[in-house]
């Protein structure tokens, strides 16, 4: 069998962050099930006018270079596609990473009106009969919301992670002792609520003068953050590492006590896989789809969105009680296994309607 992603996402992490990291281990445990899959991507690295507009030359040229692949089933993420005619002489699914209409609402300025541009071209990629691949239930009702696809025509299939590669990297980072450090990666948008993390810390260090804050990322929020850190006084206690390599990231992890994603917008939150892979509690907001993927009491702390004094108060509890860490971190190790990739690429190909290759 042959796909063909179509993808205008940049392919590496540091661009693409979490959508790109979701497509390449979902082409990845594919191909070890005997799929042939074919990336389909820009190959210019930039635009004069800004990534929306790659995006759109992107998809004005996208048709053709399906084509020549002669594949069996095409599928298009976010808004790829959305100039494809329907119907295709292949079958046709769209698998939405994040619903753009639905981050833009947490956005501000220029952004924000590109996002709404995007967004419209999302909308128009999700019409017709074709089937819309959603990653959790949260984003199927907000595709529901704000595109009216129907019920019938949405299937959730979770994000995924390449467990023997993480579990493997882990092991071979840097053991450290335990510490009072307190971990978060994402890319810097201001839906991800670092900068409200960094206000909850100048609480905590009143109680916990000996806590840490790690800030693994980039994006626009990262000068804002900077400045609110020097402002607070916070400079010995947070730091912006930017964008890491792989087995630094997993460093991060291995020396961490707690990882913490106060964002209020998440489609899945493929961070929250990476944390409970290295058995840390999570801490985070009671928002979107994070309750799906870290469940609270399970193997998180759940604060509600926005709330700085709550976040202020389960950090400190967390950082205090080592039993309640190890349990938590121990049940997280145990409930990834679910988005296993060999597990979760099955279920995407039964998305489709494909047989499993083997």
């Amino acid at each position: 069998m042959r796909l063909v992603f179509a993808t205008s996402t940049p392919t590496d992490v540091r661009g693409g962050s979490g959508t790109f990291v979701g497509i390449s281990v979902l082409a990845q445990a594919l191909a070890r099930q005997g799929v042939d899959v074919r990336l389909v991507a820009p190959s210019f690295d930039v635009s004069p006018l800004g990534h929306t507009f790659k995006r759109l030359r992107f998809n004005l040229a996208l048709g053709p270079r399906v084509a020549v692949h002669r594949p069996d089933a095409v599928v298009g993420f976010d808004l790829d596609g959305f100039l494809l005619s329907r119907p295709t002489p292949y079958p046709l699914a769209i698998a939405v990473k994040g619903v753009l209409a639905d981050e833009l609402t947490f956005e501000r300025g220029l952004v924000r009106r590109l996002l709404w541009l995007q967004s419209r071209c999302e909308r128009a990629n999700v019409r017709g009969d074709v089937p819309v691949l959603a990653t959790s239930r949260y984003a199927a009702g907000r595709l529901g919301a704000y595109y009216r696809v129907a019920a019938e025509r949405l299937r959730v299939v979770p994000e995924l992670i390449d467990l023997p590669r993480w579990e493997a990297a882990l092991a071979a980072a840097p053991a450290s002792q335990p510490s009072a450090t307190i971990l978060t990666a994402c890319h810097l948008y201001p839906r991800k609520r670092v900068a409200l993390l960094v206000r909850a810390l100048q609480r905590v260090v009143r109680a916990r003068p000996d806590v840490e804050l790690r800030i693994v990322g980039v994006g626009p929020e990262a000068e804002r953050i900077r400045r609110l850190v020097e402002t607070l006084g916070l400079q010995a206690h947070v730091r912006l590492l930017g964008h890491v390599p792989f087995a630094q990231l997993c460093a991060e992890y291995r020396r961490a006590a707690v990882f913490c994603l106060p964002s209020v917008q998440e489609g899945f939150g493929i961070v929250l896989l990476e944390a409970m892979a290295a058995g840390l509690p999570i801490i985070a907001s009671r928002a979107a789809a994070v309750p799906e993927v870290a469940p609270d009491g399970v193997c998180s702390l759940l604060t509600p969105p926005d709330d700085e004094a709550a976040l202020a108060e389960a950090i400190p509890r967390l950082l205090d009680d080592a039993p309640l860490r190890l349990r938590l971190g121990e049940a997280g190790r145990e409930h990834v296994r679910r988005f296993r990739a060999d597990q979760v690429a099955a279920e995407f190909l039964a998305a489709l309607g494909a047989p499993t290759a083997r």
